[in-house]
């Protein structure tokens, strides 16, 4: 057992994002080690003390006005600088004061543009599982208009890493670094990194019985799950039904965002109304239902950082359709997913359609790729096996220092 240091300036089993990944991370590695947390709560947030109750938690609330706009927090964390101030001090205090913890572990923020207060302190630092900093493939670049202005500030991220002192210095000094990944290791290639592992950026609890879906009757079944960002290619997967119009097919879509309205118009447009169906934010139980009731999962995101959503779907017994481009392209395999390229909006559409009409008219494949996905999210996503990979990386790290 480790006395683990875990830092996470959101943490929250009742939200969504990083603040739940963040939750799934201190519980589970609380289940294995000595673990104290370092976070805030947004106002009118349940604290993470309560939540966590095996966990020492050390907690700041959110600043206040901060909070205010959601989305603008959640791509900026404009309280991340006054929560990297107060762990540093925190840090430097209950170190003086005769402390001691093995390592320290940040495993969020995801994205690599914050610094991590704990560099530079005579501890071993694991940073990750980190990603993002996708640009969009440059066919899309005109075609992103329901986005707010300031997730173009995303296209920064690179950049920050040459110029930003305090957060390359996080990197250099971090004794290992987890991607969610393959791409993050091109990403971070200018920066001398000790040690670099792939790793997603959270992972499944258990798996329910295997789905077998051989006999179902009527329309082919396919599911979307995800924020309606232009990013996601929702607008693609609707304009692929166009293309398609005779095959027996629904597509349902859960999730909610700017790109709601564009899709909606697009689908009067193309008559789809009785083929595609919004249902906006659901509960994770209620996501679990469209999960049975769908045969074919399709997640066009072509500027995916991570993962998660490919894996949930692999653990509902789903063959998958996705861009082979960031997180979902390496969480899957040639055996369970359609992996796509992209370039434009007008080949992404044909391209979906074609690998739609593909699975439609083939039951028997579609079966297989739902065993294949079943039984590859079972190899490399349950939490049981992550965290065997975890404490091999702790105690190497601990017994370094």
């Amino acid at each position: 057992m480790a006395k683990v240091l875990l830092i996470a300036p959101t943490c929250n089993g009742d939200d969504v994002g990083e603040a739940w990944v963040a939750f799934q991370w201190a519980r589970r590695l609380a289940e294995r080690h000595d673990v104290t947390l370092l976070t805030y709560h947004k106002r009118g947030a349940r604290p993470a003390a309560e939540q966590l109750p095996a966990v020492r938690v050390v907690e700041w609330q959110e600043p206040p006005l901060l909070g205010k706009a959601e989305r603008l927090n959640s791509l900026m964390k404009p309280a991340y600088l006054p929560f990297y101030m107060r762990a540093r001090r925190w840090i430097a205090q209950a170190l003086a004061s005769g402390e001691r913890f093995d390592l320290v572990h940040q495993p969020v923020p995801v994205a690599m543009r914050y610094p991590s207060p704990a560099a530079g302190f005579a501890l071993p630092l694991l940073i990750g599982p980190v990603g993002g900093s996708l640009s969009s493939p440059q066919g899309f670049a005109a075609d992103d208009t329901s986005s707010p202005w300031f997730t173009k500030l995303r296209a920064l991220d690179r950049h920050r890493l040459n110029w930003d002192p305090w957060l390359r210095a996080s990197f250099e000094r971090a004794d290992c670094v987890l991607g969610i990944a393959d791409y993050v290791k091109d990403i971070l290639a200018g920066v001398p990194l000790k040690r670099f592992q792939v790793m997603s950026e959270t992972g499944l609890d258990g798996l329910p019985e295997r789905i077998g879906r051989v006999g179902r009757q009527g329309p082919v079944k396919l599911l979307f799950v995800g924020r309606l960002v232009r990013t996601k290619g929702v607008r693609d997967l609707v304009r692929a039904l166009s293309l398609i119009p005779d095959l027996p097919v629904e597509l349902d879509i859960v999730g909610e965002g700017p790109e709601r309205a564009p899709c909606e118009a697009l689908i009067a447009s193309l008559g789809l109304e009785g083929r595609v169906h919004l249902h906006g934010w659901q509960s994770r139980e209620n996501v679990a239902t469209f999960y049975r009731a769908a045969d074919i999962f399709t997640f066009p995101s072509y500027q995916e950082p991570g993962g998660n959503v490919a894996l949930e779907a692999m653990g509902f017994s789903l063959p998958l359709i996705v861009v082979n481009r960031g997180g979902p392209g390496s969480a899957t395999s040639d055996l369970c997913a359609m992996k796509l390229s992209v370039s434009t909006p007008e080949k992404l559409a044909s391209d979906l359609a074609a690998a739609i009409a593909r699975l439609v008219a083939d039951a028997g494949l579609r079966d297989r790729m739902g065993r294949a996905a079943y039984e590859h999210v079972g190899k490399t996503a349950l939490w049981s096996s992550k965290l065997d990979r975890v404490d091999a990386i702790y105690a190497d790290l601990a017994g370094q220092r």
